[in-house]
């Protein structure tokens, strides 16, 4: 990461944590109310091939005793009403400023993957993540709905993991690496732009 972007993250985390805080806090102040504590969804996720971090989220789902992978089919039944309308808002991402403003990750670059399928794909994920990885990026932007769509038709943990790692990883790590070759601050941006208009859709 570049200084000029690190000091970009930093200048808007501050500024639109500022802005956002009276949102968050009404958030947490609905969740807390509607279904309970935790608040907050930790989750460890990589930061480069060898380095984890702790990403921080709005809970959107029921609490289990063990929990891996992505979300699919499977889990559906564990969405709460309040996440449902977190997730389809992507509200329950605005904790993640706190990661940016930590060094973690940046507004724009390839999602955080889970240690898990970092080391089942070690040979493309030493590639993805020489960009420090994003909030938002090109491949949540072009393929996130339809990873959703194809992880909602499973109905097991097996299922799931099975399109993720056969569909899903190979596609997101084709446009995380167009995005590698062509990020600029004009381009990350750009990318930003589109998130918003299209969160506002």
């Amino acid at each position: 990461m570049t200084l000029t972007k690190r000091l970009l993250d930093i200048l808007l985390a501050l500024v639109l944590g500022i802005i956002l805080l009276p949102v968050a806090a009404a958030i947490a102040a609905i969740l807390l109310l509607r279904d309970g504590r935790p608040i907050f969804y930790i989750s460890e996720r990589m930061k480069t091939f060898e380095e984890g971090f702790n990403l921080v989220k709005f809970r959107t789902m029921t609490g289990v005793a063990k929990d891996s992978g992505v979300s699919g089919g499977d889990k559906a039944a564990r969405i709460t009403p309040t996440g449902h309308f977190l997730r389809r808002t992507r509200l329950d991402e605005i904790p993640q400023i706190w990661n940016v403003l930590k060094g973690d990750i940046s507004f724009v670059g390839p999602r955080p993957p889970l240690r898990q399928y970092v080391e089942r794909f070690p040979q493309i994920y030493r590639e993805v993540l020489r960009s420090r990885p994003g909030i938002t990026g090109l491949a949540s932007i072009y393929f996130h709905a339809h990873e959703e769509r194809l992880l909602a038709r499973s109905s097991s943990t097996e299922e799931t993991d099975e399109i993720y790692c056969q569909v899903c990883v190979p596609r997101k790590a084709r446009l995380d690496l167009i995005y590698q070759k062509r990020r600029n601050l004009c381009f990350d941006m750009v990318l930003m732009l589109k998130t918003v208009f299209k969160g506002l859709r």
